[in-house]
């Protein structure tokens, strides 16, 4: 069912001072929102307000008040692991400019730009500002999409005809009845993921056949360079090589899965190649068969046995 959330400043306890009331109004929002870097006005009072709409897994959400700027680093990303993309709408008459994947953009009123929240992202305004937002979960947009990456950080203008019925067709939705049938929730999110596929020029012949190629191509293979840099350390992870790139540890699934090889087995699969090949050669026969699995990233020698043994058919020893 959908439903609307409000969370303001105006909640807050009054006997607060106005750097307390910030503070604990970004507390509450790394909590229940996501982990973001906030700067309010110095020249304003303390004011924010956000209201958000639930239609099945999307969110269709407004921002308000005196934020100034907001800023998402590595850190931010690691701590709460959101990958999702947001859909920014410029409501107030002032620019909204920011940066990401390398890009900056400035939107003025009515304009907009879709960026993610797993990648670092800056964005600041005027000493007041209102933005409407779309927030759509990674896993639909770029199945929808497998290029969508590529449109982020580009400025969308006001004239965009898909952006005008997207907004229209949020107001709507945020205003009018709550819709409670589940075939209803699964139309209106269908139709808000495909009009910001036509929004951003995701959507289109062109784009269709592109598949996956920029900065999704680019942050794959950032993703295999780290894991053919680290793979003999023991202690590699998704999480970790994450947080090296300012990823999420979902998004690194996802792109490799794409590939047909998962995390886990990529750095397995480079592992054996390694110890196979130290085996291999006569210079290695002074070695113990435990060190050179070591060398390889394996800590677990049994275990070693049974996966070389599985993947070349033979046991370690066999291969020297």
């Amino acid at each position: 069912m959908s439903r609307k959330t409000v969370f303001s400043s105006a909640q807050l306890p009054s006997h607060l001072d106005e750097r307390e009331r910030f503070s604990l109004w970004q507390d509450i929002h790394v909590a229940e929102i996501w982990s973001v870097e906030y700067g309010i006005s110095q020249n304003l009072p303390f004011e924010a307000a956000i209201e958000a709409t639930a239609v099945g897994p999307l969110v269709l959400g407004q921002m308000s008040g005196t934020i100034r700027h907001a800023t998402r680093k590595a850190s931010n990303i690691a701590e709460d692991d959101n990958d999702g993309y947001l859909l920014l709408i410029n409501k107030a008459d002032t620019v909204l400019a920011g940066a990401q994947v390398g890009r900056e953009y400035g939107i003025g009123q009515g304009e907009a730009v879709l960026v993610t929240a797993s990648e670092a992202l800056k964005m600041g305004g005027a000493d007041r500002n209102v933005w409407a937002n779309v927030v759509v979960p990674r896993a639909i947009l770029s199945k929808a999409f497998p290029q969508i990456d590529d449109k982020l950080a580009l400025k969308i203008g006001a004239d965009n005809e898909a952006l005008d019925l997207l907004k229209r067709y949020c107001l709507l939705l945020e205003t009018g009845r709550p819709l409670g049938s589940p075939d209803l929730i699964a139309h209106a999110t269908e139709t808000i993921v495909d009009l910001i596929g036509l929004v951003t020029g995701a959507k289109g012949q062109a784009a269709e056949l592109a598949g996956l190629r920029g900065l999704r191509a680019a942050r794959l293979q950032a993703i295999l360079a780290k894991i053919a840099d680290n793979f003999a350390d023991p202690g590699i992870s998704a999480q970790g090589v994450a947080q090296e790139l300012g990823l999420s540890a979902r998004y690194i699934h996802d792109l490799l899965q794409e590939t047909g090889t998962s995390f886990t087995e990529r750095v397995l699969e480079l592992r054996l190649q390694r110890a196979h090949k130290m085996l291999s050669h006569r210079h290695n026969d002074d070695m113990r068969v435990s060190d050179i699995a070591m060398i390889s990233g394996f800590s677990d020698v049994s275990y070693f046995n049974r996966c070389f043994r599985r993947r070349f058919g033979h046991t370690p020893t066999g291969a020297r």
